[in-house]
């Protein structure tokens, strides 16, 4: 039977070429996500800085969260990732380099300097330059008041040159040269620059010649249990060098999971209505073999065993391009920060087997469902019912058509009384592939209703051509419905994730927009505001109030908080004295000016949660992993989704990286006057800047942007690929009809009737599956924004829609009238009698 069907494929190159393209594609989405997936689950960063150091021992960025209860050893505890850099202590330097086998432990201290011509750079202790290695080119190792420099500053042995370290200027003389860009202190030197004394960032460990590395590495471990480090060698050294790689990671691993499932999903509905409208247009075909004898069971094994001799084929063509495209994928993530441009992108054996799997699997239950009604037809119905379909109800549609408006419903439930902020996006995914495949199964039926009210407009507006256009999708509902499914995939998957951005991010700017009341912003090129700079704006006439501001992230310890994530609780720092000023929050019980000290002012719910009020002590871990307790000296109410806790600038910024204030925000009624005025603090501190509320503003915009981009060109991917589904779907029906419009040219129609008439056709599936289409991104989009912005409409320019209509329409037309046309061209005779 294989062999018969393999045959006459030189007869349905259209349907063969379609069927083969969705495949192909969806190979190349599933690969590149699950390449994407294992570059994470790897999360390899090789070491370049510490390429010397076979072993790097590093503070464990890893936290614990508590459980309710403790005792319980079958409650998992969850993990959290601390944002800032956990140091380690000088005396475990000494204990490493005490194990047998190690030739030397380092102690290596980073901090960041503005260095003339080479801009902002990360300075480190001449001892550090071992672990890569890095010679001297010219000079001498450095001493206190000295510097080394790369060839690219641009300086020479001896000059005077003047640094900005911590928001300091200080003059160093270059005692030598190294290649490339570094900057290098004396070690006694680097840790007073770097503000937190008696800590290092990392150590760096060298061994002895011939050492046995697997002994070494069990040395240093027994040195770590109950110290809060973590000891890396081979590829995981570059977890310690490159900030946030794990992090990364970790997001890298929910991106593609996320992505891949959704990429898999819209592959598995492409590929399976892909082959049912191939296999749909082969019923004279299939009626024929089963009227001579072909048992079902034999039908069933030609089908499916075609469509996985095409899959086979896409399947090899897909992983070679799929692994081009998930490279040049990986490398625009690497581009704009999502991850380490150091990370090492993979695509090994195991996405290869998952893409080849998802399109083998998909196309085996696709030509499964496809060839059903053909292999279960009577013989003596075969040729009756083969050039009309008019049955497509059955129990199983039935079922899945249950099943996928409940899940939807659910969803839809779930989100709005369930779901609070942002994190109320994380069930369109599945909620708009639910709502698209519930509608799909339904579309024969829906599309009748669509057509019947559709029919007296349509012929009133567009006369003979309405006329012919409304007798022939009435007759032909059932194959209508499977080129509006495709179309509805594409408008709703388009309009759902693009508005659900755009609203997610407009929300965030104005829950930003709303909680900053500065007029001004003090920022740092070197990261962090050095102490003092705060009481020197105060003195500037004009200044109404003036306060330092750092963020980071916090974990409630105790007591249990049954509403703390991975994520933890965002907190700002903020100047107690000025806090009220600054800041949007309005306190309904105690004050802001009392945030000093170890103490914390907290959001109604959360206080609610924790079952605390004023006066009531908590226990927090900081960015830093250090626990600190604190006194709740004031509640107010904040927006569902955007809480954040405050507690004094000084304790945010002390358990930070920098160790510093990240910003100064100031209010004053002459914004112009006062910058001017600012520019003399501004002057004695380099590496500072004064911008306004608006550029304050558009910066966290475009940070907002950034995030985005992402998500547009993953989803731009996934609606790309509904897109081409779009145009297989319309090639192949309009195609299949040689034979009807070489009958209707014989009884007197031209080639413009028939042109008219199928633009009637395209008009009318394009309002149906753009319709069915905005349904599925209502019902998707509609939970979210009430969740997020209390509104039933999403927030973007109207413009967006209209492009996506537009883009529907534009793909629908030019389809189905390009493959009239060249269906056209052949004889009227010779196509009456083709095959249809």
């Amino acid at each position: 039977m294989l062999r018969i069907a393999l045959r006459t494929l030189r007869f349905r190159k259209g349907a063969f070429v379609a069927t083969f393209l969705a495949m192909t594609f969806g190979a190349v989405l599933v690969l590149a996500c699950a390449g994407l997936m294992e570059t994470g689950i790897r999360g390899e960063v090789p070491a370049q800085r510490l390429a010397a150091a076979p072993f790097v021992v590093t503070g464990s960025q890893t936290l614990a969260l508590p459980k309710e209860n403790p005792a319980d050893q079958e409650e998992d505890s969850e993990a959290a990732y601390l944002p800032e850099r956990v140091r380690l202590p000088d005396e475990l330097v000494d204990e490493v380099s005490r194990v047998p086998g190690v030739a030397a432990a380092v102690g290596d201290v980073s901090v960041p300097v503005l260095a003339g011509r080479q801009g902002t750079a990360t300075a480190h202790g001449w001892s550090s330059a071992s672990l890569t290695p890095v010679s001297l080119v010219s000079g001498t190792a450095p001493a206190t008041g000295e510097v080394v420099l790369g060839q690219g500053a641009g300086t020479a042995v001896g000059e005077r040159v003047e640094l900005v370290v911590r928001g300091s200027a200080e003059t160093f003389t270059v005692s030598g040269l190294v290649p490339g860009q570094a900057v290098y202190f004396a070690d006694d030197q680097v840790a007073r620059l770097a503000g937190h004394p008696g800590k290092v960032d990392l150590i760096g460990v060298r061994v002895e010649p011939g050492a046995d590395l697997a002994a070494v590495s069990d040395g240093i471990g027994k040195l770590l249990p109950g110290r809060n480090a973590t000891l890396l060698g081979g590829e995981e050294r570059g977890l310690a060098e490159f900030a946030g790689a794990e992090k990364a990671s970790e997001n890298l691993i929910v991106l593609s999971a996320v992505f891949g499932g959704l990429a898999t999903m819209v592959m598995l509905f492409v590929v399976s209505t892909t082959l049912g409208l191939s296999i749909q247009q082969r019923q004279r075909e299939l009626a024929l073999l089963r009227a001579i004898g072909t048992t079902p069971g034999q039908l069933r094994r030609m089908v499916i065993g075609e469509a996985l001799f095409m899959a086979l084929f896409a399947a090899g063509f897909g992983l070679l391009l799929g692994g081009v495209f998930g490279e040049w994928l990986f490398e625009r993530l690497a581009d704009n920060g999502i991850v380490p441009t150091a990370m090492t992108h993979h695509s090994g054996w195991l996405p290869m087997v998952i893409a080849s799997g998802a399109v083998l699997l998909g196309s085996f239950f696709g030509a499964l469902v496809a060839g059903r009604k053909a292999a279960r037809t009577r013989p003596t119905e075969a040729l009756a019912d083969a050039s009309i379909q008019r049955k497509w109800l059955s129990w199983v549609r039935v079922v899945l058509a249950v099943l996928a408006f409940g899940g939807g419903i659910a969803l839809f439930i779930v989100t709005i009384a369930v779901m609070t902020g942002p994190i109320a996006a994380s069930t369109a995914g599945p909620s708009v592939m639910l709502w698209a495949i519930a509608l799909a199964l339904v579309s024969p039926g829906v599309t009748k209703v669509f057509l019947a009210v559709l029919r007296w407009p349509v012929r009133a507006f567009t006369g003979t051509a309405g006329y012919l256009a409304t007798l022939s999708t009435k007759t032909r509902s059932v194959r209508v419905a499977a080129v509006v499914t495709p179309i509805m995939l594409a408008t709703g998957m388009a309009t759902a994730n693009i508005y659900l951005q755009t609203t997610s991010t407009e929300v965030a700017n104005a829950a930003f927009a709303d909680n900053l009341r500065a007029d001004l912003v003090l920022t740092s090129a070197t990261g962090g505001i050095p102490s003092g700079v705060v009481d020197e704006v105060r003195s500037v006439p004009g200044v109404t109030a003036a306060a330092e501001f750092a963020t980071s992230t916090v974990f409630v310890m105790k007591p249990y908080d049954s509403s703390l994530s991975e994520d933890g609780w965002s907190v700002q720092g903020v100047s107690g004295s000025a806090a009220t000023e600054t800041t949007a929050v309005t306190p309904s019980s105690g004050s802001l000016a009392d945030l000093t000290g170890d103490t914390v002012a907290l959001p109604e719910t959360h206080a609610a949660t924790l079952g605390r009020g004023i006066g009531d002590t908590i226990t927090v871990t900081m960015g830093d992993r250090a626990e600190v307790p604190v006194e709740i000296v004031a509640l107010y109410p904040a927006r569902e989704g955007f809480e954040t806790l405050l507690m004094p600038a000084s304790l945010v910024a002390s358990h930070t990286t920098s160790g510093l204030p990240s910003q100064i925000m100031v209010r004053t009624a002459d914004p112009a006057a006062v910058t001017k005025a600012l520019g003399d603090v501004v002057a004695t501190h380099p590496g500072l800047s004064v911008v306004g509320r608006d550029a304050l503003v558009s910066g966290h915009a475009k940070d907002q942007e950034l995030g985005a981009w992402i998500n547009y060109l993953m989803a731009g991917m996934i609606i790309a690929y509904t897109a081409i589904s779009v145009v297989n779907s319309l090639v192949m029906s309009t195609g299949a009809r040689r034979r009807e419009f070489g009958l209707q040219r014989l009884t007197g129609s031209t080639r413009g009737q028939v042109l008219r008439m199928m633009t009637v056709e395209a008009g009318m599936s394009t309002v149906i599956g753009v319709a069915l289409g905005t349904l599925v991104a209502g019902m998707t989009l509609m939970p979210f924004t009430l969740v997020t912005d209390g509104s039933l409409l999403p927030k973007g320019p109207i413009e967006i829609y209209l492009a996506v209509v537009g883009a529907a329409a534009l793909l629908t037309f030019g389809s189905t009238l390009v493959s009239t046309w060249v269906g056209l061209r052949t004889r009227p005779v010779e196509a009456a009698v083709a095959p249809a």
